[in-house]
């Protein structure tokens, strides 16, 4: 399970890279029926792919550390989830989005208590070998 662990946080920080990168690329044309909301939407659109860059950078950092960093795990599992939470808010206050956004939706409300999960095994894994004695591995 600390093998998931790691890969998981690997995939999900190179995937937040990469869609950073593309969100700072491509701007509002990079997201379904945003269509032509001008310069404003598209400087907000390109600042957060920014952001979401950095925020999947965390997750290698964390995914690299040996073991993973839980602590860091936890952290960004929860403001994964927050993310959800915000689009809960857009869809009481806009209504549906495009079907892509459900999506993401859906990845963002089923992944954090995933990572959490296993970030709680490797801990018992982690505490039961500091605590195990010596030559017992």
């Amino acid at each position: 399970m600390t093998a998931a662990l790691k890969w998981l946080s690997l995939l999900m920080g190179y995937a937040c890279v990469a869609i950073g990168v593309f969100h700072m690329a491509l701007g509002i044309d990079g997201i379904p029926d945003m269509g032509s909301a001008g310069a404003t939407a598209d400087s907000q659109s390109r600042f957060f792919g920014a952001i979401f860059l950095g925020y999947g950078l965390v997750w290698l950092w964390a995914a690299r550390r040996d073991p993973v960093d839980t602590t860091a795990v936890r952290w960004l599992a929860g403001i994964f989830a927050l993310g959800a939470v915000g689009r809960f808010i857009s869809i009481a206050v806009y209504g549906w989005p495009h079907w892509f956004q459900l999506v993401l939706t859906a990845i963002e409300v089923v992944l954090p208590p995933v990572y959490f999960w296993l970030a709680a095994i490797q801990d018992q894994r982690t505490r039961a070998t500091e605590t195990a004695p010596l030559g017992a591995n």
